[in-house]
């Protein structure tokens, strides 16, 4: 899983697709998925990562993670096809 490359987000959570136009806001923690994906880690080190760092249990995570996942597919923001 990773971002397009052409996708624009900033430090204050502002996402931007060129590509639609459209514009997106997330919030934190959504910026350190966003960050770790493209650092290429996979959705078992970002869930070992974030259980680390936040107070929640990995099935409760790893929901909030994939419902996460699934908007950023519907707003065309992953690259598809590319899994390792």
């Amino acid at each position: 899983m990773q971002i397009k490359k052409n996708i624009a987000v900033s430090e204050t959570g502002f996402v931007f697709n060129p590509t639609t136009g459209d514009s997106y806001s997330i919030n934190q923690v959504g910026q350190e998925i966003l960050g770790y994906l493209g650092e290429n880690k996979n959705p078992a080190e970002i869930t070992t990562l974030m259980t680390a760092e936040y107070d929640i249990d990995p099935a409760s995570f790893e929901k909030y993670f994939y419902d996460f996942i699934s908007m950023l597919k519907q707003f065309e923001l992953l690259e598809e096809g590319h899994e390792h």
